[in-house]
């Protein structure tokens, strides 16, 4: 079950960095601070993938779990905000915009249930031995 997990995880992953590095390619790139987060996101995605797929310890979920959190307040931050003063609308790019929420979706509800599942996410008390 941890092998389909992790196999999961890292699709969602994948399908986040091949929109993301579809966009940062066609347009993107020229965007202040947009454009070079978009292509770092694409790389760190696509290498922590990699590395959950091949079986990762349990803090690269923990990363891959934060990296997803932060891309989609970075992308509800663009929608109202804006980020580094740029602004989007809706679900533009379509079909970009709504693939990358959902993978990301998928990657943080995927990640938060295989480490609370393994215990990894339960802080554990440090007592000293009788």
């Amino acid at each position: 079950m941890t092998r389909l997990i992790n196999l999961a995880i890292a699709a969602s992953l994948l399908v986040s960095a091949a929109s993301h590095g579809y966009l940062y390619l066609h347009g993107y790139s020229s965007v202040p601070a947009v454009g070079p987060g978009f292509l770092v996101l694409t790389s760190v995605f696509v290498a922590l993938a990699i590395l959950i797929a091949l079986g990762g310890p349990a803090w690269l979920r923990a990363v891959a779990l934060v990296a997803a959190l932060g891309s989609l307040v970075a992308f509800a931050m663009s929608r109202t905000v804006g980020l580094h003063g740029f602004i989007e609308h809706g679900w533009q790019p379509v079909p970009h915009a709504l693939t990358s929420v959902l993978a990301e979706a998928i990657t943080v509800g995927l990640c938060a249930w295989s480490l609370v599942r393994s215990g990894s996410a339960v802080p554990r008390s440090r007592t000293a031995a009788p």
